[in-house]
This record gives C-alpha cells, structure tokens and sequence, in this order.
C-alpha cells in the first residue's frame, strides 16, 4: 500500500519522461546533425538554395553516385594527417593528468592533513591563479620559451597546462581527502603503517572514485584547450582543436569546410565513450565530494 501512495501520476510521469526525452533530443541534435553531414559534401549540407539537401544528399549522389560518403574522413585523416594531431592531443592529455592528479593527490592530502594557518591562504592564492584568464597567463612564458628554444614543442605546453589546471586539481582532491576521516590515517599507523603507507595503501583506495573525477576534468581541460595550445604549439605539432581550426581557413587561407566537420565528429567521438565508461565512477566521485563523511 505505501508503494502504490508513493507512485507518481501518470501525467506526471508523461511530464518528467516528456522533459527529459526532450532535452536529450536538443542536447544530442547537434552532435548527430553534424555526424550526418560529415558524409556528405559542402554543397549539400551547407546549402543556401535547399536545406532538405543536407538530407537526401543530392550532390553528394551525383558526385559518388551514393547519398553518404567518406571523403571528408579521407581528407582529414590521410590527406591532412589528422592522426597525428590526435597522438598529440593524446600524449598532451597524458601526462598533463598524470602529472596533475600526482602532485594535486599528494599536496591535497598533505594539505587536508596539516593543521597549520597558512594552508587556507595556500588554497585562496591557487584559487586566484586559476580564476586568471589562462591566456594572460601564457603570455609570460612566451619570452622565456623563445629565448631558449623550447616553443612549438610538446613538453612546455603540457607544463603550461599542468600549470593552469593544478589550481583546479589541487582544490578538489583537496575537499575529497578532508571528507575521509582523520581516524583511517591515525588506525593505519596503530597498525604499523607510515604516513605515505597510510595513504598509498588506506586513503586512495577509499576516494578512488574521486581521483577519477579529478582525472577526468583535467583531462577535457587538456583536451578541449584551444588558446594556450593554438598559442604555444608549432603547425608540426599542433592537437586536435587547433588543427580543426585550421581546416576552416582564415582570410589568407583557403579552408576544407568538410575536413573540419570529420574532425570535430572525430574529436567528438571519444568523449562520448569515455563519459559513458566513467559514468559511475564521475557521479560516485561527485557525490562523495559533495557531502561530508
């Protein structure tokens, strides 16, 4: 009886599902409009005389003699070697989170831990340093950079990532140890532990789903950057979303409107499947740090 009292109505449900069902349709839309036009050619999913072209593919028909094709995926893949953008943007997202997650795990451990005064101003002045326009923040590497002759390359953009985001890192890791209580430490070493033994072997396992969390905003902030990557990267070694922008072209440029659109569903892809494979761990960690233990 209490179940049946505690049912929502029916139109309720239709209300709820209907919202929902709704806002997925306009959330997902753009992503799978533009995964449909990417087989087709610009005339058609670009045209100014009939939108229904993007559609039913007319002069992608009369061009390949079918209404879907691959050439923009060809063109951007092969012709302007998009995979190698796609091994920079994976070696950049590496090691920014591993290098992110190792000093923000350690620091936001010791800092949850000490009991001295200047720990929080510690966390106000990485809280201001990230509230900075990461773009300010690139222009004084710049100099530096080109006097030694280290730009264009890799490795300083991901110490300038690993900068910008380590602000970020820090404070969250941070909220999550102070929601572990102080009495696991303090049993591990009754135990015969030390205080890393403490941590390694009591405490990470324990916020493992927050350090996934963690890990994977770091990630999306590596791999969605433009402005410090566009900024710091040399044309041999650009990652994947400087490089889309560079399909489109500018007024000196002549662009591939089509390689673009292949390469965004490319970079795209990969989010998706990577949010799905972490979706328990996200809302675990989420959750964990949202309320206190």
């Amino acid at each position: 009886m209490a179940s049946k009292a505690q049912r929502r109505p029916l139109g309720l449900n239709i209300l709820i599902y209907g919202f929902v069902g709704l806002w997925f349709i306009l959330a997902a839309f753009p992503f799978f409009w533009t995964l449909w036009g990417s087989f087709k050619v610009e005339l058609d999913f670009f045209s100014i005389a009939d939108w229904t072209n993007a559609i039913t593919g007319e002069r992608t028909q009369a061009a390949y003699d079918s209404a879907f094709t691959g050439a923009a995926y060809r063109g951007a893949w092969i012709q302007e070697e998009f995979w190698r953008n796609v091994i920079n943007t994976f070696l950049v997202c590496f090691f920014v989170v591993l290098t992110s997650l190792t000093i923000g795990t350690l620091g936001g451990y010791a800092l949850s831990r000490s009991g001295y005064r200047y720990t929080f101003w510690l966390l106000i002045t990485a809280l201001i340093f990230r509230a900075m326009p990461p773009i300010t923040l690139v222009a004084g590497y710049l100099l530096p950079f080109f006097e030694w002759n280290v730009w264009g390359i890799l490795p300083t953009t991901i110490i300038v990532l690993v900068a910008i985001n380590q602000p970020f890192t820090l404070w969250m890791l941070h909220s999550f140890f102070q929601n572990i209580p102080k009495e696991l430490d303090e049993s591990a070493k009754v135990d015969g532990c030390t205080q890393f033994q403490a941590f390694r072997h009591v405490i990470v396992p324990v916020m493992w789903p927050g350090v996934i969390t963690t890990g994977l905003f770091s990630f999306l902030l590596a791999y969605n950057d433009f402005a410090v990557t566009a900024m710091l990267l040399s044309e041999s070694n650009r990652t994947m979303v400087p490089a889309i922008a560079a399909f489109l072209g500018t007024t000196y440029t002549e662009g591939n409107v089509m390689f673009a659109v292949a390469a965004v569903v490319s970079a795209t892809a990969p989010l998706f499947v990577l949010v799905m494979f972490f979706q328990r761990q996200i809302v675990s960690g989420l959750t964990a740090g949202a309320v206190k233990g």
